[in-house]
């Protein structure tokens, strides 16, 4: 009896697609990380700018188109300088992964109540906190299995905390 030829390709095309699969998860939640830091840097600006009610109009849907638009577009040129690509694969990445980023923190404001503690404590350093616990809940919901709150990052030098424990140890 003779071994069909078609399953060694087949083999081989399904290790090629699995590898495939496992490096888009990886670049994945690196995409998605870069967002959720360019989304946390306009923000936190417009927070320290006193604009507490437009950042939680924002996550909450009830802001005005204009102002929107106008953050969105300030996001998306923070995602554009993170990713570090350039032409239509860029804009394809920030189309997809800007949106699915802000809904991930949306989510997680109705989740943890954000709303409700931002229009208890509208002090500015209360609402940068805010931000942060918000970003870090969107994390966890959109990749549960991370055991840390975010990618470990190979490209980048290490902060001074991690610095600060590699010499106490």
């Amino acid at each position: 009896m003779r071994k069909p030829v078609f399953l060694p390709t087949l083999r081989n095309a399904a290790r090629a697609t699995g590898l495939a699969a496992w490096q888009t998860g990886r670049l994945f939640h690196k995409a998605l990380h870069n967002a959720l830091e360019a989304i946390q840097e306009v923000l936190r600006a417009e927070v320290q700018k006193g604009n507490v009610q437009l950042v939680a109009d924002f996550l909450s849907d009830k802001a005005v188109p204009a102002v929107k638009a106008l953050l969105l577009e300030r996001m998306a040129a923070r995602l554009l300088i993170r990713i570090g690509l350039r032409g239509a694969l860029a804009t394809n990445i920030i189309g997809w992964v800007l949106p699915f980023a802000v809904e991930a923190l949306v989510r997680a404001g109705h989740k943890t109540g954000f709303f409700d503690k931002l229009k208890a404590n509208a002090t500015v350093a209360e609402a940068l906190h805010r931000l942060d616990e918000l970003k870090q809940a969107a994390w966890k919901t959109v990749v549960p299995a991370a055991p840390a709150a975010e990618p470990a990052q190979d490209d980048q030098p290490p902060t001074s905390t991690s610095t600060a424990l590699a010499i106490t140890e």
